[in-house]
């Protein structure tokens, strides 16, 4: 029989405030507080945070900050990651991000997902009294060399395919395919990404 954990993370029904998750949670609540309150030139304090709160990392990464991240083990994340301000991980299922993936400030991944119908949705009493909120988690998947803009919203079950932008102010509910520069609300596909696309650096840094 599975234990709350494995049926939050295998997405099946579980009990979100089950006494057995919250010593995980608090522990990512401190440790993305601290890293939320410590400055850039903090560089070994920020280090040591971020090898403990994503244990699950392939290389460098950044984080802006502020951060909050719900469990913080169940991100893994590829080299070269940036994310700007506010970033918000709700990881109660597996986050895969691949390499030189970069998030735009007030960026949210939230596997949590909260039945439809309030009769479902509503507290629920467990036997000894206590109240609880019925959930299920889908995991959420970003290849290599995607780009999200600012106040993105990527919601659990999406697969966002590698080498895409998402438009800032989007909300992702559903998977885009490679190669494309997707927004909106829900967020769609508005063209493919070509080499008509493409930016002569040197001419225009040099």
């Amino acid at each position: 029989m599975m234990n709350n954990e494995e049926k939050m993370l295998s997405g099946k029904m579980y009990d979100a405030g089950h006494h057995s998750l919250a010593p995980m949670r608090a522990r990512a609540h401190k440790l993305s507080k601290l890293y939320s309150d410590s400055f850039e030139d903090e560089v070994e304090k920020r280090t040591v945070l971020i090898e403990k709160l994503f244990p699950n990392r392939n290389g460098s990464s950044f984080f802006q900050g502020p951060i909050f991240v719900e469990y913080g083990f169940n991100i893994s994340l590829g080299k070269n990651f940036y994310a700007n301000y506010n970033f918000c991980a709700l990881d109660n299922a597996e986050i895969k991000i691949g390499n030189d993936v970069m998030i735009g400030m007030n960026g949210t991944l939230a596997t949590s997902v909260h039945p439809l119908r309030w009769q479902d949705r509503n507290m629920t009493v467990r036997d000894d009294g206590t109240l609880y909120a019925p959930e299920y988690t889908r995991p959420i998947t970003i290849e290599d060399n995607c780009w999200l803009a600012s106040n993105v919203t990527v919601i659990g079950g999406v697969t966002i395919g590698e080498g895409c932008v998402i438009g800032a102010g989007s909300v992702v509910t559903k998977d885009i395919p490679a190669n494309t520069f997707a927004a909106g609300v829900p967020c769609k596909v508005i063209k493919e990404i070509t080499e008509d696309d493409a930016i002569n650096l040197k001419k225009e840094l040099w």
